[in-house]
């Protein structure tokens, strides 16, 4: 089997295409996420929290050229990107299992017509017996 023919078979592969499709959606909404925590989220964390803007919060160890500079804020926007991602996509996920389930489930049986009980089988006993 040649080389090409081995990759375009390995490509072409479900897995593939479905992990390729989730790779562009997830780039789509990591933007729209992004945009949320800037530009809707953070402005009322910083309001609540005096208008600090947190991606400009850094400690400065030592002085001049050599000094070590921690951005510790952009670190506590990334996480706060990361919660509002991992929340969202948690979210998307307990619908979609919701929906699997309600698919899976078969529509309940009907019923089927309760026939007579024993009384009234007695009953149509005796009359039958009645007769002759």
């Amino acid at each position: 089997m040649g080389f090409i023919k081995e990759f375009k078979e390995f490509a072409m592969k479900g897995n593939v295409m479905d992990m390729a499709v989730g790779v562009i959606i997830g780039g789509a909404f990591g933007k729209i996420v992004s945009s949320l925590v800037d530009d809707v989220l953070m402005p009322l964390v910083g309001m609540v929290t005096g208008n600090v803007d947190f991606t400009g919060l850094v400690a400065k160890f030592g002085e001049g050229e050599g000094a070590a500079v921690l951005k510790y804020g952009q670190f506590i926007q990334n996480v706060v990107d990361f919660l509002i991602v991992a929340f969202c996509i948690f979210l998307m996920l307990k619908g979609i299992n919701k929906l699997n389930r309600k698919k899976e489930e078969p529509a309940p049986e009907p019923e089927a017509p309760a026939g007579p009980t024993q009384e009234e089988l007695l009953a149509e006993i005796r009359d039958l017996l009645k007769t002759k």
